[in-house]
């Protein structure tokens, strides 16, 4: 397989339909532990996104970077919320380092090492924080461990995982920055939504996500028809 701008377009096209699937769950959680808008706000800027890719010229979106820069672009100028413009930085990085016609492994690292910079200088948020940090830091830490040469499908999974160990220590964390600082007890034994979404971009590089039990040891219990249940 070559990891250039089909990769990628299918990548954020999974991304979207991740995000529509799981946008009941991501209201759910963000209602618990933030302003109740990031399911909508995700979904918003992803289903944009698509349609941009969709009227996108014939051949336009053949090199990696540009379906990565069409979703950046897209957040960056259309998504309201905190999180909106921050994936959109991160998208945006992701793109400028996948610069040329193929993904590479030392182009992801780069890309999410200064996506995470960015939004660590901007939202000056650190790991154990509660934020999208603590889910965004172990997946750089997890594309930087892989070699030169290795497979892009697997460090995209290994960053995935990594995500999503740091998305279920959110639950144990008070939060510090962001809109659940200021609920104090009330968002502690509640993942933070924005470590989900970043859960949700690197999972979505394999396959499209259906539903976030799978991935969280709890979900709201105000969400009907879900359970706790342990990750398989």
């Amino acid at each position: 397989m070559r990891f250039d701008g089909t990769f990628t377009d299918g990548w954020m096209r999974r991304f979207a339909a991740s995000a529509s699937a799981t946008e009941a769950e991501l209201t759910a959680l963000d209602q618990q532990a933030g302003d109740g808008d990031f399911g909508v706000n995700l979904t918003t800027g992803l289903d944009a996104t698509v349609r941009a890719l969709n009227g996108a010229p014939t051949g336009s979106l053949a090199a990696a970077q540009q379906p990565l820069q069409t979703a950046a672009t897209t957040f960056l100028d259309e998504v309201g919320g905190t999180s909106g413009p921050l994936f959109g930085l991160l998208l945006e990085e992701l793109a400028l380092a996948a610069a040329g016609t193929a993904l590479t492994v030392p182009a992801l690292a780069a890309g999410a090492g200064s996506g995470l910079s960015v939004i660590q200088r901007i939202g000056e948020a650190a790991p154990g924080d509660k934020t999208l940090i603590d889910a965004l830091a172990p997946a750089c830490d997890a594309l930087n461990s892989r070699g030169t040469d290795a497979d892009v499908r697997e460090a995209l999974a290994a960053a995935a995982g990594a995500a999503w160990d740091g998305v279920r220590n959110t639950a144990q964390l008070r939060a510090r920055r962001g809109r659940a600082s200021y609920l104090g007890e009330r968002a502690t034994g509640v993942a933070d939504p924005g470590a989900v979404g970043i859960g949700l971009l690197f999972a979505s590089a394999g396959e499209t996500v259906t539903a976030l039990a799978p991935f969280l040891t709890c979900l709201p219990a105000s969400l009907p028809g879900t359970e706790t249940r342990p990750r398989p």
